[in-house]
């Protein structure tokens, strides 16, 4: 049975994340030949009609007051609300990301929906949609189906393979005003100050290099920057790393910091504590480089080096730069 879905696309730094793509992917198994409706929100948003159309869309709403330039959580609350009253769709999927996280429960809650959050797989079976996640801190995964009612589910980054572009494809578009109550739009963004450099945003990385207490310092993240930098990557770190200062909070994955899924993570003096794995067990290929070879990580670890990390990641580095021939 043919279902009208719609997908919020999350917009960061004026740019699409892959996850919107991929919310589009779910989307359109989902629809089984209805209507794929794409919401985007900034003055901006005309930038991605044509991508999200070339992925998967039939319909693009953009909303493109100002005030949604920047994320605040009552505006977006606001503006999103009113898209869902006006498609009216049977199923409402955005990424499991910092917005997503924030905006969806609101927004459930508000319109009396139920939620389910952080899936790794879609799939349509019997004519029921059927959503995995993980619990426990991914050591086990659970199925659920939604009975009746709209269904309404956030998606973790790369887990679900976002549909090859079709350069040919065209969305019908829409522009929609939107009207904000000014009493509720309590806080206004000036500015956002990154504490991390520019480049591959952790949540979505394909590669990720990841440093624990053993890279001893700040300066012990200089040789995972540079083997990251090399594979199109980013660097990541364990809490005892961010806990001894050696980099900032934002780099942190494991259950109170960032869950990442990428191809390859690559764990460099990291000794794979439960709190750490819960938040990258999942990646597709793990090598782990540890001096210790009773170190926890090699019990998740694809690939074990048991050496100095400092002397291992460098040849790492050299290897790379001979095989991709840079």
């Amino acid at each position: 049975m043919s279902k009208n879905v719609l997908v919020f696309a999350d917009v960061r730094d004026k740019k699409l994340r892959n996850v919107a793509l991929e919310c589009l992917a779910v989307a359109r198994k989902v629809a089984d030949g209805g209507v794929v409706t794409a919401a985007v929100f900034g003055s901006f948003a005309k930038d991605f009609v044509d991508p999200l159309a070339h992925h998967g869309a039939d319909r693009v709403i953009t909303v493109l007051n100002p005030e949604l330039d920047q994320y605040t959580t009552d505006a977006y609350f606001q503006a999103f609300k009113q898209v869902i009253e006006k498609v009216q769709p049977d199923a409402i999927f955005t990424g499991h990301t910092a917005v997503g996280r924030d905006v969806s429960p609101r927004i459930a809650a508000r319109l009396g929906l139920g939620l389910i959050s952080d899936c790794t797989n879609v799939e349509v079976q019997d004519g029921q949609i059927v959503f995995t996640r993980p619990i426990y801190a991914g050591k086990a995964f659970v199925k659920k189906v939604v009975k009746e009612g709209t269904v309404f589910a956030t998606i973790r980054p790369n887990n679900i393979e976002a549909m090859n572009a079709d350069p040919g494809r065209k969305a019908e578009t829409e522009e929609l005003q939107v009207t904000f109550a000014q009493d509720l739009l309590r806080t206004i963004v000036k500015e956002v100050v990154r504490k991390t450099a520019e480049g591959v945003d952790l949540s979505e990385a394909r590669v990720i290099v990841a440093g624990g207490r053993g890279v001893k310092s700040a300066e012990g993240f200089k040789p995972l920057q540079e083997l990251a930098d090399l594979l199109g990557g980013a660097v990541g770190a364990s809490r005892g790393a961010c806990d001894a200062g050696y980099c900032d909070y934002a780099l942190q994955i494991g259950q109170t910091g960032k869950v990442v899924t990428p191809d390859l993570y690559i764990a460099c003096g990291i000794s794979g504590a439960i709190q750490h794995l819960a938040g990258m067990s999942n990646s597709k290929v793990i090598v782990a480089i540890n001096k210790d070879p009773e170190a926890n990580i090699f019990q998740v670890a694809d690939y074990g080096i048991v050496g100095d990390l400092f002397e291992v990641v460098p040849l790492l580095t050299e290897e790379f730069k001979k095989v991709l021939g840079k």
